[in-house]
């Protein structure tokens, strides 16, 4: 009977840090969104109060009226997901080639791989912009899903390399037995089999595409060409700070990235799962 209640205490205990733990983490949403409903009047008083006397919605239509924020959902939209598909989709190839084949150096590559991700996104800034201008690509879509692709890729390799390694030969070879090349292997077997782990890697992609802000501000300069978080950057102007309306619009931007973890739940939690079986990758 100890025992017994002694594990009910500790279920208690476990649910409870949880249940303040996620409250914690969504504070600043919380924040966000009550900010963004609140009266004019009531945002800059102090003490702050945390719930509005009364709902107002005027922030929300700002963002669309005042500002080309529709716009600026357009551009992200188009240049987060065309880079997240061509990066799984190069990516997927790499990964595989390199958990497959063993050639002279392959530690080393993927070690290089490794390390061009971690380069800070000011020291890339400079080459980068030279490159976009010599070659006409500023203020253009491709020259920031191109930009958008170098940073992402190096991640969806490794990542995805890892998630191959962990898949047994023996699939490869009961294709090979029943004629398959190796594009239908990869295509028709592998590739399915990866399918929870290419969801949680592409959602990374998009969610680090979508939130970038650095190249975003320096490529486009032109305001029918600039993404969500540097339109956001912008709503301030010399002699105001629209609180309302950037708490708005951030709440806007963030519905999407809801969504997408609200969809693919079921793949992302699979991709997650099997991304821990094993933490190495076979050399």
């Amino acid at each position: 009977m100890k025992k017994k209640t002694q594990r009910t205490v500790g279920w208690i205990a476990f649910y409870l840090f949880v249940i303040i733990f996620v409250i914690l983490l969504l504070l600043p949403f919380i924040w966000q969104f009550l900010t963004s409903v609140k009266p004019l009047n009531e945002i800059a008083e102090m003490p702050a109060k945390w719930i509005p006397s009364h709902i107002h919605g005027d922030f929300y239509v700002n963002v669309f009226t005042k500002h080309p924020f529709a716009r600026y959902m357009l551009n992200s939209l188009i240049v987060a997901t065309t880079a997240t598909l061509l990066s799984l989709l190069v990516g997927a190839s790499a990964a595989y080639a390199l958990s497959r084949l063993h050639f002279k150096g392959r530690t080393v590559l993927l070690m290089v791989i490794l390390g061009v991700s971690m380069f800070p996104t000011i020291a890339t800034l400079s080459p980068l912009y030279l490159i976009l201008k010599n070659m006409n690509l500023l203020n253009t879509y491709r020259g920031l899903i191109l930009t958008y692709i170098g940073f992402s890729l190096p991640m969806a390799i490794w990542l995805m390399t890892n998630f191959f390694s962990q898949i047994e030969r023996g699939f490869e070879e009961a294709a090979a037995i029943d004629g398959c090349s190796y594009f239908q292997t990869f295509t028709k077997i592998m590739l399915p089999l990866i399918k929870p782990a290419t969801f949680s890697v592409g959602l990374l992609v998009f969610i680090n595409c979508w939130n970038e802000y650095l190249y975003s501000l320096t490529f486009m300069s032109k305001d029918n060409m600039r993404t969500v978080p540097v339109g956001i950057a912008l709503f301030p102007s010399n002699y105001q700070l629209p609180w309302g309306d950037m708490a708005a619009a951030s709440i806007v931007c963030t519905l999407p990235l809801i969504a997408l973890v609200l969809i693919f739940q079921k793949n992302i939690v699979a991709g997650l799962t099997t991304g821990g079986m094993k933490g190495y990758i076979y050399y």
